[in-house]
């Protein structure tokens, strides 16, 4: 069945490319209702702005939602793969500014207070993406495929030239809460020079040691060091689940990404829809439910969520 969260959830922090200080609450919403975000901070212009593949904008180094009036959100990555994490897929989100809060960096203390409040079933069906052909997209060196699969199915592969990342990659089938086990601590990550590139053009101003891993070469500069060895792809896939959640249905294929980044996989996900022939829309039974990323999640989980704070 289609789930919400059973109360309102509230975070304040900061936006990572803005630093503009913020406060967000996801609320409860019916079924069918999908997710959405309201500014509150804005007046005038409908403040709606909804959390779909087709409202993704252009944006550097993070996904960016708009609305025909103009308004936005964004770094809406973290959030949107907690929500499809924990098989969250109906909510309203009330936030005070134009950027999500980066919190640790990673999507663990958005899994960790959406478990501890609890998720509510609604009274309807969940409906699923079913991928049935293979659909590509490329820039230049990077990939983005979706391939049939009976699961949702997640394949990632990372190269930098910093030996603190290096070469890196990962598959995982995405059922039954590996997303809270697997990949929801792991946190976004950059290079020192890219963090002095980008302050000199405006972003990342809300960005410390604390909510990012900063590597150096073979050094990683975050106090603490890394929390898995293969963080940097794990963190990859983390951003890919949340953008494949502007799906607005859990999808059933196989996603891999051969160092895509959210450009790249939004195109993805328009040249499936521009395919009819390449997916259908399918009601979930009790079998197929059970297969789907938030499926017998619940305050149990919490436990293994040691940087959820």
């Amino acid at each position: 069945m289609q789930t919400t969260v059973k109360s309102p959830v509230s975070f304040v922090g900061v936006g990572l490319h803005s630093g503009q200080p913020v406060r967000m609450t996801i609320k409860p919403a019916s079924a069918e209702y999908g997710i959405w975000f309201q500014r509150t901070d804005v007046e005038g212009r409908d403040a709606l702005v909804p959390a779909r593949w087709d409202a993704v904008a252009p944006a550097r180094l993070c996904t960016l939602l708009v609305n025909d009036a103009g308004v936005s959100v964004s770094t809406v990555e973290h959030l949107m793969a907690a929500l499809a994490g924990c098989g969250i897929y109906n909510a309203l989100i009330e936030i005070d500014g134009p950027e999500v809060p980066i919190l640790d960096g990673s999507s663990a203390p958005f899994v960790a207070a959406f478990l501890a409040r609890g998720i509510r079933q609604l009274r309807a069906p969940i409906r699923a993406i079913r991928v049935l052909d293979t659909v590509e997209v490329r820039d230049g060196a990077a990939t983005a495929r979706f391939d049939p699969a009976d699961t949702f199915e997640l394949d990632f592969h990372i190269e930098f030239a910093d030996r603190a990342i290096g070469t890196q990659a990962k598959t995982l089938n995405m059922a039954n809460g590996a997303f809270i086990r697997e990949l929801c601590d792991s946190r976004t990550f950059c290079r020192q020079s890219d963090v002095d590139a980008m302050r000199r053009n405006g972003l990342a101003l809300g960005g410390t040691l604390e909510n990012a891993v900063v590597v150096d070469g073979d050094r990683v500069l975050s106090p603490g060091g890394l929390r898995h060895a293969d963080e940097a792809v794990r963190h990859k896939m983390l951003d890919a689940m949340g953008d494949l959640a502007l799906a607005t249905c859990p999808i059933l294929g196989r996603y891999t990404g051969d160092r895509a980044g959210h450009a790249l996989t939004n195109t993805l996900m328009r040249a499936l829809f521009a395919r009819p022939d390449a997916y259908r829309v399918v009601m979930c039974d009790a079998e197929t439910a059970k297969k789907l990323p938030g499926s017998g999640v619940g305050r149990a989980d919490i436990a293994g969520l040691a940087h959820a704070a």
